[in-house]
């Protein structure tokens, strides 16, 4: 297990980071200091974007589910999936929107969205 290690999400980030740009969304900042560590932040509005890679956060958009050592990988992402949960309800509590979105989904992601959820 001690093989498999995240590199993060840089390329999702990166992602966001283009769709951000090329739509002309200002005000967001990166490694903000919040709870669970959004991987975008507007201050100004309160919103906390994380933007979830679909194997360590358990989506089941496509074979993410590891065959060789279920039982491990399992409650690998039951624990990830609880702390989404504690920290979306806890930065909620504080007044913040927090917007998970999944790393399939970036692809997919459309400005009229986003923005819906700015607003």
């Amino acid at each position: 297990m001690r093989k498999v290690k995240s590199r993060r999400n840089r390329s999702t980030e990166m992602k966001l980071i283009e769709f951000f740009k090329s739509h002309g969304i200002k005000g967001w900042r990166r490694n903000y200091p919040l709870p669970g560590k959004p991987d975008f932040v507007f201050p100004k509005q309160r919103i906390a974007v994380f933007a979830d890679g679909c194997f360590w956060h358990g989506h089941d958009c496509r074979n993410t589910k590891p065959s060789q050592n279920k039982s491990y990988w399992d409650a690998k992402r039951a624990r990830n999936q609880e702390r989404d949960r504690l920290v979306t309800e806890l930065l909620t509590k504080r007044g913040w929107k927090v917007m998970r979105i999944w790393e399939c989904e970036i692809k997919l992601l459309g400005i009229e969205q986003f923005s819906a959820f700015l607003s």
